[in-house]
């Protein structure tokens, strides 16, 4: 609600300051009228060709580009205030400060990294290349097709803790689910186990109270509300903790779809079947989720001197393929988790398999699709049948005429609502995590995936995809078509989705 009324509150300013100065101009320097508008168009032009010059993704920036040219005061501001420009804001200083000292303590293992090179396994080379995560070989992983399977199990492992519990979630809620963990959490903290959670203020504004951080610690649980709201903070408000991972004791971590409210474990859903899904590791793994949590925690708190007292040393050495969890960050000038979802598009061959519950992409990953299926890859991607939210739902079909011409199949989830977030490809590397196929995930958010390549849960996770088709419709041409109004409705909601 307060980024709501923070971001109407810009607009409305600067529509005022807009509107003034142009009467202002004409009630008492109508002679220089001229001069004025040359001065207005010359430097509209030259922020527009500054932001070209930047750009490298012209069709994410295009919208501050009309913006500017039409209404330069207006626009300027609103790009000042929402635009990219984090180095003055104090925590997103210290969260680049703290991810770049916790770099040294990722070590690439070198016969991995040689095997991945002579093998040329480009995806995975790109992310050791691009991000200061390493790949191992040395885990086992568990997928879980739904909430209600992951949750069991989650609670199980966090039964057993002994050390510490990390919890990094966008959401959590008061219900069943949570209050089950919660007290598994009291009991623990309460035996001298080291309790953090850090929960994103956005995901939790209507569902928490503003003192619920303050609550925990009575239980002598830590505790974090990432990014508060606030309408003064300006840009930082659009950055948020999409994350979602628990880690126990450097021994096992889940990640996935899923956030900690019931209607992912479908108690209460009002949108049909929840379709979500959760990942479980236990390896080498994990010592990169655990330095992506500390990096935020640390840059909230400043409280680990040494981090290596949260790894652990997994002696049994198996060979299950590789396995790298990444970070996506707003920070860098990578746009990570595009690039590793157009990278796995581009290597596909035989079939490339997507879940996703919003699809609101950039011209890229259109290309990058449309190519996919005309050179023959059997492109399917999943979409819900019963969308949470409507505005962007229709921002998400207004994709599927290009997409669908182009040969890529789209099929509805007839159930309910996916909010699962998987790529599958040629039952050969799959990635699972909390990135969405939109610009809010893949310009804006801090989020996490986990990319897999030659590892045996690839045949669960391809069951997964098997069975959400029985339970889906695919999309034909007659499903596809909209009249006029709904076509330039999609159009406008398409040009000014990346800044909101």
């Amino acid at each position: 609600m307060l980024n709501a009324i923070k971001r109407a509150i810009v607009v409305i300013l600067g529509i005022v300051l807009q509107f003034g100065f142009a009467i202002i101009i004409r009630l008492f320097f109508y002679k220089y009228l001229g001069i004025i508008t040359l001065f207005y168009s010359l430097a509209s032009i030259f922020i527009v060709l500054s932001i070209i010059k930047n750009s490298t993704r012209l069709s994410n920036d295009l919208p501050w580009i009309i913006l500017i040219l039409i209404f330069p005061i207006f626009g300027t501001i609103l790009l000042i205030t929402l635009g990219r420009n984090y180095s003055k804001n104090k925590l997103l200083r210290n969260i680049f400060k703290y991810e770049n000292e916790y770099k040294k303590e990722l070590i690439q293992n070198k016969e991995i990294a040689k095997e991945i090179k002579d093998k040329e396994l480009d995806n995975i080379q790109y992310l050791i290349n691009r991000t200061h995560h390493f790949v191992s070989t040395n885990n086992q992983i568990t997928y879980y097709n739904f909430g209600e399977k992951f949750y069991p199990e989650l609670l199980k492992e966090l039964k057993k803790a002994q050390k510490f519990i990390f919890l990094e979630y966008f959401i959590i809620d008061e219900g069943v689910m949570w209050n089950g963990i919660l007290d598994v959490l009291k009991e623990k903290a309460s035996n001298g186990v080291d309790v953090r959670i850090m929960y994103d203020d956005m995901g939790t504004i209507a569902l928490l109270s503003t003192n619920y951080a303050k609550e925990l610690k009575k239980y002598g649980i830590k505790c974090i509300t990432f990014n508060k709201l606030s309408p003064f903070k300006g840009i930082f408000m659009n950055n948020r903790d999409h994350r979602k991972m628990t880690i126990i004791d450097g021994k096992v971590a889940f990640s996935g779809g899923v956030n900690l409210s019931d209607e992912y474990i479908n108690i209460g859903s009002k949108f049909g079947i929840w379709k979500d899904n959760g990942i479980k590791i236990v390896g080498d793994a994990i010592w990169n989720m655990t330095v992506m949590f500390l990096s935020l925690w640390n840059a909230n708190i400043h409280e680990d001197k040494d981090i290596t007292k949260f790894k652990y040393s997994f002696d049994d050495r198996l060979k299950n393929g590789y396995v790298i969890p990444y970070g996506v960050t707003p920070l860098h000038k990578d746009l990570i988790g595009e690039d590793v979802y157009i990278n796995m598009i581009n290597s596909s061959k035989k079939y490339l398999y997507i879940m996703t519950p919003y699809l609101i992409i950039d011209t890229d990953m259109v290309n990058a699709l449309c190519r996919a299926a005309k050179r023959g890859v059997d492109v399917r991607i999943i979409v819900p049948g019963i969308p949470d939210k409507k505005i962007v739902y229709t921002q998400t079909t207004s994709f599927f005429k290009v997409l669908h011409d182009s040969g890529v199949n789209i099929y509805k989830y007839t159930k309910g609502f996916v909010h699962s977030k998987v790529f599958l490809s040629d039952d050969i590397r799959a990635i699972v995590g909390t990135i969405n196929m939109d610009y809010r995930s893949l310009y804006l958010h801090f989020e996490n995936g986990i990319y897999m390549e030659k590892v045996n849960v690839l045949k669960d996770i391809k069951e997964d995809f098997e069975n959400t088709f029985k339970d889906s419709k695919k999309l034909e041409d007659k499903d596809i078509k909209t009249g006029f109004i709904k076509s330039i409705w999609q159009a406008i909601l398409r040009l000014f989705a990346p800044m909101f």
